[in-house]
Formats: structure tokens, C-alpha cells, sequence
């Protein structure tokens, strides 16, 4: 099983070329999209083609900037930021004669603009567990519950307690089959935690149907044989400071494309399984009709007829 991008690998690419010095300034207009109904548009100025701007729209993104997201965007990207493109929530513009930076450095950043933006609400629901952790008296009603409606119909939940952040996805299994390789799949991350090397991972539940006992409040859930939730438990171990909460940030909150890609492979292989079963089955009753013999055929006079 694989694990997908973190970062757009389009804009990657694209930007590698628009950044390399070797190659002239021409004029760009690409539309991109990514997952979770994300919307690029990089472009050059209409009247100078050394300029490059990137636009990022995403119906969450009013909600990502309630918990934080312009203090990380400004943390990653301050020396680009212009004023946002008509129809688009944020905008980054650069100069190819004054990149601002090292060009693999600032490409590698730049690619992880909906991955940063998403950080967010992770980052304060991280910083807000540990300073509950040091609080001897830690009121529960102090806990807030950060949500994100990232695509139609579905939501990232992030709350901190005083040793834990819980995170909850609802999502849509549009099919019976789906419910059933999700179930299977989750079930495998459960049993992974008894391995010894992975009893520090985060404890993984899903619920169909039924939502978790932090959201039950929340109003508008949708009652439907199509919902199910899964809820990580993220102790400080899983998000110490450094590389390994910049990681838990960036596989966590792809872990909807990551289950759902991983389904639909699921069933292409079945198929094909199946597709392949089927012609051999084929062939078998091709071989087993059995041949039919050719009549002799005989004259008036009874003598066998012979065509020549």
C-alpha cells in the first residue's frame, strides 16, 4: 500500500521550470486542481511575464483561517503574499529575476501550500494540549472542538484534551462494498497496533452511522447508512516537536484520499481478479463441447457421396 503526496506534484514540476534560469520567462494560465476539491490557478501577469502568481480556492478556507492558517501561511510564505486573486482566497506572486530564496527550498514549500494551510488547526490543537498537560487543574470545558467542512458532505473534527488530541473524520462511503474494504482496512490498523514495534501508533476507531461521543453534539450530522467516522487518538508521542509532528500533521490529514484511494485499487484489482476467472472459466467450457460429427451423406443408389 502505498502512501500519496503530501505536496502537488503539478505546481512542483511547473515551477521547476519556471524557476530554472536556463530557460526564458513565458507566458503561463493553468487551472489545477488536487484533492479535496482544491483549485489552483497559476498564471503570469499580463503584462510581464516575469512575474508568476499562485492562487489557492478551497470552501474551507474561511474556517482554516478562524484556527490559524494566515499565521502559518505568513510563517512559510511572508516575502510572496499579494493581495488575493478575484475569485480565489490567497495569492502568492514571484519575481523569476529575485526568486527570494533557495529555488529547490522555496519549489518544495510553495507545493505545500494546501498541506500548510491544513496544518493550522493541527498546530493549535498541539500547542493547546500540551499547555493543558501542565495545568493541574485543567477544565474540560476549555477543550475546543475545531471543525473543518473540507469537502461536500464531510468534516475534519480536531479537539485537544489535557493528554490527548482526537481527531475525527466523517466521510461518505457511497456504496455497501466501500463500508466493506473500509471496515477491513481499519481493522488492520487496529490489529497493527499488538505488533511490538507499533504499540506507540494512534489508536485508530471507526464507527458506521453512529457519530463519536466528542461530535454528538454537533449539529447537522448526517444520519445516513452512507456515514461512517474514523477517530485517531494522538497522544505527545505521536506529534513531539521537530520532524515527527511535521509528519503526523502531513499523513493525518490525507488519510480520507489515502483510505479512499486504497478502496477503489481494492476493487479494480477484484475485478480484474474476476475478469480474469471468467475467461478462464471460458475456456474451460469451450473445451468441453463436444464435436459434432459430419454426416455421411449417400446417394439414391446407396453408394457415399464424395464431394471432390
Amino acid at each position: 500500500m502505498i502512501l500519496l503526496d503530501y505536496h502537488n506534484r503539478i505546481i512542483e514540476d511547473t515551477l521547476k521550470t519556471r524557476f530554472n534560469p536556463e530557460n526564458k520567462p513565458k507566458p503561463v494560465d493553468m487551472s489545477i486542481v488536487d484533492f479535496d476539491g482544491v483549485s489552483y490557478h497559476l498564471a503570469t501577469l499580463d503584462d510581464d511575464d516575469t512575474k508568476l502568481n499562485l492562487s489557492i480556492r478551497w470552501k474551507c478556507w474561511q474556517e482554516l483561517v478562524k484556527y490559524g492558517a494566515t499565521d502559518v501561511l505568513k510563517r512559510e510564505y511572508s516575502r510572496w503574499i499579494v493581495e488575493p486573486e478575484h475569485g480565489y482566497d490567497f495569492t502568492l506572486q514571484f519575481d523569476l529575476d529575485n526568486i527570494g530564496g533557495d529555488p529547490e527550498d522555496v519549489i518544495r514549500r510553495v507545493s505545500l501550500l494546501k498541506r500548510n494551510a491544513m496544518a493550522a488547526p493541527f498546530e493549535r490543537a498541539f500547542d493547546a494540549q500540551s499547555l493543558a498537560e501542565q495545568e493541574d487543574h485543567w477544565d474540560p470545558s476549555s477543550s475546543q472542538l475545531m471543525t473543518i467542512h473540507y469537502r461536500d458532505g464531510e468534516a475534519i473534527y480536531v479537539q485537544n484534551q489535557q493528554d490527548r488530541v482526537t481527531v475525527i473524520f466523517s466521510t461518505l462511503f457511497k456504496e455497501e462494498t466501500d463500508r466493506v474494504f473500509a471496515k477491513v482496512f481499519l481493522q488492520e490498523f487496529v490489529d497493527a497496533r499488538k505488533k511490538p514495534h507499533l504499540q506507540n501508533a494512534p489508536q485508530v476507531i471507526y464507527s458506521h452511522r453512529e457519530p463519536p461521543l466528542e461530535i454528538r453534539h454537533v449539529p447537522g450530522l448526517l444520519d445516513s447508512e452512507s456515514q461512517g467516522y474514523i477517530t485517531f487518538v494522538l497522544f505527545p508521542r505521536n506529534y513531539a516537536a521537530g520532524a515527527v509532528r511535521e509528519e503526523t500533521i502531513s499523513r493525518i490529514q490525507i488519510f480520507r484520499d489515502y483510505l479512499h484511494y486504497h478502496i477503489k485499487c481494492s476493487k479494480a484489482y477484484m475485478h480484474s481478479r474476476m475478469r480474469a476467472r471468467v475467461s478462464d472459466f471460458l475456456k474451460v467450457l469451450n473445451r468441453a463441447k463436444p464435436e459434432i460429427q459430419g454426416s455421411e451423406k449417400k446417394l439414391a443408389s446407396g453408394r457415399a457421396f464424395r464431394r471432390v
